[in-house]
Order: C-alpha cells, then structure tokens, then sequence
C-alpha cells in the first residue's frame, strides 16, 4: 500500500461528507425518510396539464406529498389522479384542490387549498372540489378574440 498525504485523506474525507449530507437533503426533499408515513387520496381534473407522477402535492407553499398515478379515464376523458400527502397533514373533507403553477417558466404542481371542515379526509377517499390547469395560450386567445377589431 502506497502512504497518503494528509491533504488527500481531508479531501477523500470531505467528499464522502458531502455526498452523505445530499442524500441525507434529497431524502427529506423527496420526502422518503425512514419513519415518515403517507397516505393516499384521489382526485379527478378536467386538465392536468404539466403535472405527472412525482410532481409535487403543496399545502400553503409547502411540500406534502406527491403525485403517484395519472390515467385518462376513458368515459368521462377526466383525469383521474392518485396523490400521497404526509401522516402528519390532516386535509379538511371540505377542501379544494386544483393545479398551480410556479409562474410562466415554471412547472405545474398541485396545490391543496384547506376547507374549514372539523372532520379529515380518510386514505384512499376523493377530493370532490378540483380545478385543472388553465392554458396560458388559451387565455391569450380570448384576450385577442375579446379586443379584435379595437385599436
């Protein structure tokens, strides 16, 4: 075996202590530490444009769970949804949930807006109250339709 200088063995230490510390932040970002449960609710849109599976789930701007299935249900053509959301995040039956975005360059995420319900959704129940993505094209559209012909 060959001897190591100091300086190496800082380095090579360095580097394993960083790579620790990241798995240690994208765990807690994804939200897959050990000990942290989940639950499952369902949801139906009329669009989900820019959402699918793994896009974010938000309460007030911060993470609770995530998406984990996305099917076109073939006789309404609604988009039928399954989200996980934290043990610790109890969601009002009452509450609304609708598709967000993080601005114009932004993506899509799903964002839980919380009723005043006093009782809580159960795993595996559907959110009733939903909005889909809005097109930005779509509204344009009607902006130039709703001004054409006026200078």
């Amino acid at each position: 075996m060959g001897t190591y200088s100091s300086t190496e063995v800082l380095v090579g230490g360095a580097v394993v202590a960083v790579a620790i510390a990241f798995g240690i932040y994208s765990a807690q970002a994804t939200g897959q530490l050990l000990g942290e449960g989940e639950y499952q609710l369902g949801a139906s849109f009329r669009s989900l444009e820019g959402v699918g599976v793994g896009a974010d789930v938000r309460l007030a701007g911060v993470k609770i769970g995530s998406v984990t299935e996305v099917a076109l249900n073939p006789e309404s053509y609604w988009v039928d949804t399954r989200f996980s959301v934290a043990d610790s995040v109890q969601i009002p039956e009452d509450s609304a949930v609708v598709v967000s975005s993080e601005g114009l360059l932004g993506g899509n995420f799903i964002e839980v807006l919380p009723g005043e319900s006093p009782f809580h959704f159960e795993p595996g129940d559907e959110v009733a109250d939903t909005q889909g993505a809005l097109s930005l094209i779509a509204l344009l559209a009607k902006f130039v339709a709703s001004n054409g012909g006026r200078d």
